[in-house]
Order: C-alpha cells, then sequence, then structure tokens
C-alpha cells in the first residue's frame, strides 16, 4: 500500500539561512519549494501547483501580505499563512483581512508546533480538494443523468409519436376497405348512426343510398377475378368523383356499395342518383388492353327533416328500392322517403332519363 501524496509547500523569506532550515525540516512531510521574494514566488507559482504557501511579512519591495492578496486573487485554493516577528495586533488583523490567512505564526516559531499547523493546513487543503472532487463528480453524474433523462424523453416522446402513428394506421385499416381504399361497412354504419344522431337533434334532411353492380358476375366471367377487381376500385373512383366532400362512400361488401348523403332531401337525392348511374355508363374503366363497360342500379331512402329514422329502417327500404330498380331493367335508380308511418317509392328513373347535375 502506497504512501499518500505529499502537498506542495512554497516557503518565502529573504533572509538566506531561514530557506535551508525550513527545507530541511518541512522536506520529509511536504515537497518544498523556496522563493527569496514575492517576483520569485510568482514566478514558483507559474512553473507548477502549489497546495500550501508560507510567506514572511517582511521582505523588500513587495510584503508578505501583498503576496498573499495576489494568491487569494489567483490561485484561491491555495492555504495561506503569514509568519512575521512582529506580534503588533493590528498587523495580524490586516493579514487575516487582507489575504485571507489561515493562520499567523510568529518568529520564532517552534518546530513542532509549525509542523502541526503545517499538517492542519495541508488536511483543510486535502478536505477541500476533495469536496471539489466529488462536487465536479457530483456535478458530472447530474449531467450525464439529465442528458440520459433527456434521451430517454426524447426516445419515449419517438416511441409514443410512433405509438399513435401506428395507432391511428391500425385505426384507418380498420375502417377501411382493402381493396378500393374507401370506407368498409363497419366505417359507414357507424358515420350513418352518428348523422341519424344529429338528423334527431338538428332537424336536417338525410339520405342514404345502395350501389350495386349490373351483371358483375358476367364481369368476373369475362375479365377473371383480377378484372372484376380492377372494375370494383375503378366504380369506387368514380363514386368518389359524384360525391360532395360532406358525403361519404363505402363499400359494404362484394360489388354494394353504401353512400351517406347529408342535409340532402328528396329532390337532391334524385339528382344525386341519376349523376352517378350516367357517369359509370359513360365511364368506362381501363383494364391492361380492355375497356371495362359497368352500369349500376341505385337507390336511395331519403329521411326528411322531423321525421324519426334509425339505420335500419333506412337501410332496407334503400333495399327494396334497389328491388324495384333492377326490376325496371338494371342502369337505373329508385328513389324512396321514408314517411312517419310506413313508406312510398318517389321516383323511378330509367336509362333515358337526362342527367341532371347540382344539389
Amino acid at each position: 500500500m502506497g504512501s499518500a501524496p505529499k502537498c506542495s509547500l512554497l516557503v518565502v523569506d529573504d533572509e538566506p539561512y531561514i530557506l535551508p532550515t525550513l527545507t530541511a525540516l518541512l522536506g520529509v512531510e511536504f515537497d518544498v519549494a523556496a522563493a527569496v521574494s514575492v517576483e520569485a514566488a510568482r514566478e514558483v507559482f507559474a512553473r507548477q501547483p502549489i497546495d500550501l504557501v508560507l510567506t514572511d511579512q517582511k521582505m523588500p519591495h513587495q510584503t508578505g501580505i501583498q503576496l498573499l492578496e495576489w494568491i487569494h486573487e489567483h490561485y484561491p485554493r491555495t492555504v495561506r499563512l503569514l509568519m512575521t516577528g512582529y506580534a503588533e495586533l493590528e498587523d495580524a488583523v490586516n493579514a487575516i483581512n487582507r489575504g485571507h490567512v489561515y493562520y499567523y505564526l510568529l518568529k520564532p516559531w517552534r518546530t513542532e508546533e509549525l509542523l502541526q499547523i503545517l499538517r492542519n493546513a495541508a488536511e483543510k487543503f486535502l478536505l477541500e480538494r476533495s469536496r471539489d472532487q466529488l462536487l465536479e463528480q457530483l456535478r458530472q453524474l447530474n449531467s450525464e443523468l439529465e442528458k440520459r433523462v433527456a434521451e430517454r424523453t426524447r426516445a419515449l416522446q419517438d416511441a409514443n409519436h410512433l405509438l399513435e402513428q401506428r395507432a391511428r394506421e391500425l385505426e384507418r385499416l380498420a375502417l377501411t376497405d382493402p381493396l378500393t381504399g374507401l370506407y368498409n361497412r363497419r366505417a359507414m354504419e357507424e358515420f350513418a348512426r352518428f348523422e341519424l344522431k344529429r338528423h334527431a337533434r338538428y332537424p336536417s334532411a338525410l339520405t342514404i343510398g345502395l350501389i350495386d353492380i349490373d351483371h358483375f358476375k358476367d364481369i368476373n366471367t369475362q375479365y377473371l377475378l383480377p378484372g372484376g377487381d380492377e372494375a370494383l376500385k375503378g366504380l369506387a373512383r368514380v363514386l368518389t368523383r359524384s360525391l360532395r366532400e360532406v358525403d361519404s362512400v363505402g363499400r359494404l361488401g362484394g360489388d354494394e356499395f353504401l353512400i351517406l348523403a347529408r342535409e340532402t332531401n328528396q329532390e337532391g337525392a334524385t339528382r344525386l342518383a341519376e349523376r352517378i348511374r350516367a357517369t359509370v355508363a359513360e365511364t368506362p374503366i381501363p383494364y391492361g388492353p380492355h375497356a371495362i363497360r359497368l352500369s349500376v342500379s341505385v337507390s336511395f331512402a331519403v329521411a326528411d327533416a322531423n321525421v324519426p329514422a334509425d339505420f335500419d329502417s333506412l337501410y332496407h327500404l334503400a333495399a327494396g328500392a334497389i328491388k324495384d330498380a333492377k326490376d325496371n331493367g338494371r342502369n337505373c335508380f329508385a328513389v324512396c322517403r321514408l314517411a312517419a308511418i310506413g313508406h312510398r317509392p318517389s321516383a323511378i328513373g330509367p336509362t333515358d332519363q337526362p342527367t341532371a347535375d347540382g344539389r
């Protein structure tokens, strides 16, 4: 086990016989440097770190108190001791106040007393250095901890953001038909029930519609399943372009689509139904070298303002109306109104009905 490192000690005195005596006396316990003047002492400080300084008060040019003031300003961690042959109280107080002296010794000093004072000063220095090291370690640990906390916080924020994105994506997928990109049955039924609640609270007309591709089985037979899928995707694009931004369209399954037209009465539903029918008939769907031509049967069920309605009633009304459209030769539409008691068809459009724009 090695011995503890010695503290460095600078002894400053202009009397030639003092320095060799103190160097020999203190060299066993301290790493001693010597200077005969304040200027020489400053040069020692420039060359090496000094832990303790023991300086005489009375020296030519500059005093020991001036040296200690300079050391206090530039090397505040160095422990400062002053020795003098003059015991005036005023000098002692002046030294303590100006040079922040740790201890004031009187000449002549006793060897054991001097050694003990220097040992105490060295212990003070080592304790303060240890404290400073611990504080610096604590500062570094706190800085590292803050850095890790910040990194962990950023990582958690990034993870939460990713989870939110994934959750939104999963929610979107749960409400989306994978083939056409339209809303699926679940989404459309949720939208419809929400709008029906709003219809009950803020009376305004509400319309739901069904779209069914005519002879879709023949399309699958002629163009096979990939062609049928392309026809469904093409129809989804046509339906989306035919609606207002406030309306919704979704695929219920197979070749059946559902439309939710907000604040749309019988007249608006009739115009919309014909626009959809005519646009689909006039818009071939590209499929490789082929152009798939479609026609659709369209039905709308209208709940006028102040008429109580629920989804099942409107859906079944629209389903009955689309049967009327198919019975009338397909490529046409039927519009029914939901009455307070019962219902009746209000409009049936044949294939030769002219297109009307605007709702």
